[in-house]
């Protein structure tokens, strides 16, 4: 026994008292160090998810109204060309088919088009090639088109000859005496040459990996990275099934493939198509090692450093300790003399708090920093400032033409007194859904500062961009909102180059035009007056 008791004493002696506090230092440091990245990790990660998701959604919602708009331009156009076959009856064959050649070749809307009277037989046709006049009518669409004797428009389907993918469109025409003459009808060949395929046709993955698809209403696919799969019937899909049901929005989903993917999807009113923008989840942790990997940059240094520190110091803190230890084991044995005592030990104690506190301040504050410039504004989720400068000079490098809105919400400062804060944030977040509503894909909103906003508008005259205002201003002052009381906001124009060919004059002279509209009795829209020599 007392030898195995004299072995376990060994055994402690071997671990020293420098080696025991490095030691323990080294893994406060590495845990508090993992705890940081830990949550760091999961904080960016939902980040990351949230924003991934608003954005694919903000996508499509911009995708679903281009086709809205395109497929109401259509209508249009066919009902003008109804309007003016009501006498047919009177107008020769050539006459017609001039008109519907300059239908069809004007917007690229169609690519074909045809004129059926009242009996299902085809009066003219463009183009001449297919070679149906005089023939009856033999597609279930086109005979569902003529008896509803109201506008039309199929689901796409294929054609038993050309193997097409088709969705027909139809206008019933009357004549002056409001009897029933027939229909013109178009095709849109889903897969070749028109203004649908020109926008969706060309549809690639982006860098990191997202991509969208156009579904029809009953879950065919129109439009899709992989053409191999056009045509595909995917109305198992989760998010398929709930367009066809009519919801919108944006969630994680796994698609058909078993593929995790974030999808913002959204119905289109015009058509009863589905549009879904989706990113794989993949993508996300992609980027989160890549942001890990950055912060390990930031955080290894100092981290060594701080534990070459660490060694120092637990050496200064044991000394004294090792000294006392000595001191007592002499005292059994001879006489010595006890040294003055000295209080340096709390000294060190309070060094090494305060390297640990220092090096966490710094892992924070480049932590925060990295957060902060790859965070928008918070409380609209818009593009901050800087995003908003620097797409400014991008553009004026690249020669890119571009309005820009410059809005600020009319006596803000009375929605916060009489309602308060929150409700003025509520308004904040209201007016910038109402922006982002309004803009094209590929405009650019930012929230400027306070209740001051702007939107870049590219490609865009001023004529252009001054519609685009006033759709924002009759939408705040006219929808519903959240104090329940009419709010108004003043907006000026400027444009690339005609006004400025900076960036600072630009806004300069948007601002002007904003104050003049505010001078002038608020609610209004003002371009910025003309430059000298311009």
């Amino acid at each position: 026994m007392p030898v195995l008791r004299e072995k376990k004493e060994n055994q402690w002696k071997r671990i020293s008292l420098t080696t025991l506090l490095t030691g323990l230092v080294s893994l406060s440091v590495l845990m508090t160090l993992t705890i940081l990245l830990i949550a760091s990790y999961q904080s960016k990660k939902q980040s990351l998810i949230d924003t991934t998701l608003t954005l694919n959604y903000t996508s499509a919602v911009k995708m679903s109204e281009t086709i809205d708009s395109l497929f109401k331009s259509m209508r249009s156009s066919l009902r003008y060309s109804a309007s003016t076959l009501s006498n047919m009856n009177s107008m020769n064959t050539d006459e017609i088919d001039s008109n519907l050649e300059l239908l069809r070749h004007s917007s690229h809307y169609f690519n074909s088009i045809v004129v059926v009277d009242e009996t299902g037989i085809v009066r003219n046709v463009s183009p001449k090639s297919l070679g149906i006049v005089g023939q009856y009518i033999k597609t279930e669409e086109a005979k569902a088109a003529l008896v509803s004797k109201k506008p039309y428009i199929s689901k796409p389907y294929i054609t038993a000859k050309s193997k097409r993918l088709i969705v027909f469109m139809s206008e019933p025409i009357y004549d002056m005496k409001g009897r029933y003459r027939g229909y013109i009808g178009g095709s849109i060949y889903i897969h070749e040459k028109n203004i649908l395929n020109m926008i969706f046709g060309s549809n690639p993955t982006d860098k990191l990996g997202s991509y969208f698809y156009i579904v029809s209403s009953n879950g065919q696919l129109l439009f899709y990275p992989d053409k191999n799969q056009l045509g595909k019937d995917i109305s198992a899909d989760q998010v398929v099934q709930k367009l066809i049901q009519g919801q919108s929005g944006h969630e994680q989903m796994v698609n058909l493939k078993g593929e995790a993917l974030l999808s913002g999807y959204i119905k289109v009113p015009e058509n009863g198509w589905g549009v879904v923008v989706a990113s794989p989840v993949n993508v996300v942790y992609e980027q989160l090692i890549d942001y890990i990997k950055s912060l390990l940059l930031y955080i290894l240094p100092p981290f060594v450093l701080l534990m070459l520190v660490v060694i120092v110091l637990a050496r200064q803190l044991a000394k004294p300790f090792v000294s006392l230890a000595n001191l007592v084991s002499k005292i059994s044995r001879e006489k010595v003399e006890l040294p003055e005592r000295k209080h340096h030990w709390n000294r060190e104690a309070d060094l090494l708090t305060k390297a640990i506190s220092y090096a966490l301040m710094d892992i924070k504050k480049k932590t925060d920093q990295l957060t902060h410039d790859a965070m928008s504004d918070p409380l609209t989720g818009l593009a901050n400032r800087r995003t908003l400068e620097a797409i400014m000079h991008k553009w004026i490098e690249d020669q890119t033409s571009f309005s820009i809105i410059i809005m600020d919400i009319d006596r803000f400062k009375t929605i916060n007194d009489t309602y308060g804060h929150q409700a003025g944030d509520k308004v904040l977040k209201h007016f910038s859904k109402i922006i982002t509503s309004s803009v094209r894909p590929g405009d650019v909103c930012c929230r400027f500062g306070g209740e001051e906003f702007i939107a870049l508008i590219s490609h865009a005259a001023v004529e252009e961009a001054y519609l685009v205002a006033e759709r924002i201003r009759n939408r705040l002052e006219k929808g519903a909102n959240p104090v329940g009381k009419p709010i108004t906001v003043s907006l000026g124009i400027a444009h690339y180059s005609l006004h400025s060919d900076s960036p600072e004059g630009l806004i300069h002279l948007a601002d002007q035009a904003l104050y003049k509209a505010k001078k002038s009795g608020r609610n209004q829209t003002i371009v910025a007056e003309m430059r000298k020599g311009g």
